[in-house]
C-alpha cells in the first residue's frame, strides 16, 4: 500500500513539475499579450499569430545552422527580435492610426492581421508539420526532489522567473515602463505634459510581440510545428490574462500557474477530460473576483 501511495505521489509530483514548465511558456505568451492590452487597450488576437511566426522562424534558424546549442541560442535570439520588427511594422504603419477608435475596430483588425499571417506562414514555410530536436546539451533528465525531469523542462522551470524578474525591472526601474505605466492609467495625462504616448505604445506592443515570439522559439524542440499551432494558444492565453487582470504582469504569472496545473493534474487524475480543467478554473475564479485574481489596469 505504501509502494502504491509512493508511487501516486511521484507521479503527482513528475506532472506538477512538468505543468510548471509547460507555464513557462504560458506565462512569456500571456505577459506580452497581457501589456499590449493593459497600456494600448489592444484585445490583439493576432498575438497567436506571431508566436507561430516565433517558432517557425526558430526552427529554420536551427535548421540553417545544423542545430546544437550555438543554434539553439541565436534561435532564441533571432526569433524574438524578427517578431518584435514585424510587431513594430503592424504597430506604426496600422495600429497607431487607430487608439482614437472603438476596441470593436481594433478587435476586427487584429482579426483580420491573425488570417493575414496565418496565409503568410504558409506562403513562407508550406502547410506540412515541421520539427527541430531539444539540442544535445538538454537531452537525458536531472533528478529533481528524487524524480527524473528532462533538462528542457528544467531550463524552461529556470526561463520563467528570469523573465518574471526581467519584466518587472523593464516595468519598474526604467523611465520607458514607469511612462507605460502611467500611459495604461491616463495616456491623456501622459500626453498632457509633453511625453510622445506614440512612441510608448510602440514601445509596449514591441515588447509584447518579442515576447509572443520568445514563446513559440521556446517551444519549438517540443511541438510540431505547423499552422493553427496559434489557436489553442491564444484562447488560453486570452483566459489566463482575463483570469489574472488586465494588464497585470503578475496576474498572468498566477494565471499561467493555475492553468498550467489544472490542466497537468487534470490529465493525471482523468485522462479522457483533462483538457477540461483548466476552463473550470477559470469559470471559478471569475465567478469569485469577475475582475481578475489582482488588480486590473482597466
Amino acid at each position: 500500500m505504501g509502494s502504491l501511495g509512493n508511487l501516486a505521489s511521484s507521479g503527482t509530483l513528475t506532472q506538477i513539475l512538468v505543468g510548471l514548465s509547460r507555464t513557462t511558456i504560458l506565462f512569456i505568451v500571456s505577459s506580452g499579450l497581457t501589456l499590449i492590452l493593459g497600456v494600448l487597450r489592444i484585445p490583439n488576437i493576432a498575438h497567436g499569430s506571431l508566436y507561430m511566426i516565433g517558432a517557425f522562424v526558430a526552427c529554420t534558424v536551427i535548421q540553417t545552422l545544423g542545430g546544437g546549442m550555438p543554434a539553439f541560442w541565436a534561435a532564441l535570439t533571432v526569433a524574438p527580435l524578427a517578431v518584435a520588427a514585424l510587431g513594430f511594422v503592424l504597430e506604426r504603419g496600422f495600429f497607431s492610426y487607430l487608439y482614437d477608435r472603438e476596441h470593436l475596430m481594433l478587435l476586427l483588425l487584429t482579426f483580420s492581421f491573425a488570417l493575414i499571417l496565418g496565409d503568410l506562414v504558409k506562403i513562407v514555410w508550406g502547410a506540412e508539420y515541421r520539427s527541430v530536436t531539444v539540442p544535445a546539451f538538454f537531452q537525458g533528465s536531472a533528478e529533481l526532489f528524487g524524480l527524473p525531469l528532462p533538462y528542457y523542462n528544467l531550463f524552461l522551470l529556470l526561463v520563467g522567473p528570469v523573465i518574471a524578474v526581467f519584466l518587472w525591472l523593464v516595468i519598474n526601474r526604467t523611465r520607458m515602463g514607469k511612462i507605460a505605466l502611467a500611459a495604461a492609467v491616463d495616456s491623456e495625462m501622459v500626453s498632457a505634459v509633453g511625453i510622445n504616448v506614440g512612441w510608448v505604445f510602440a514601445f509596449t506592443f514591441v515588447l509584447g510581440c518579442a515576447l509572443a515570439g520568445l514563446g513559440g522559439a521556446l517551444i519549438a524542440p517540443m511541438v510540431n510545428i505547423s499552422l493553427g499551432m496559434d489557436h489553442s494558444l491564444i484562447m488560453e492565453a486570452f483566459l489566463i490574462v482575463i483570469m489574472g487582470g488586465l494588464g497585470n504582469i503578475w496576474g498572468a504569472l498566477l494565471g499561467s500557474l493555475i492553468f498550467g496545473l489544472t490542466q497537468s493534474l487534470g490529465i493525471l487524475a482523468w485522462p479522457q477530460f483533462g483538457i477540461v480543467f483548466p476552463y473550470l478554473a477559470v469559470v471559478v475564479v471569475l465567478l469569485f473576483r469577475p475582475k481578475g485574481l489582482l488588480r486590473s489596469t482597466w
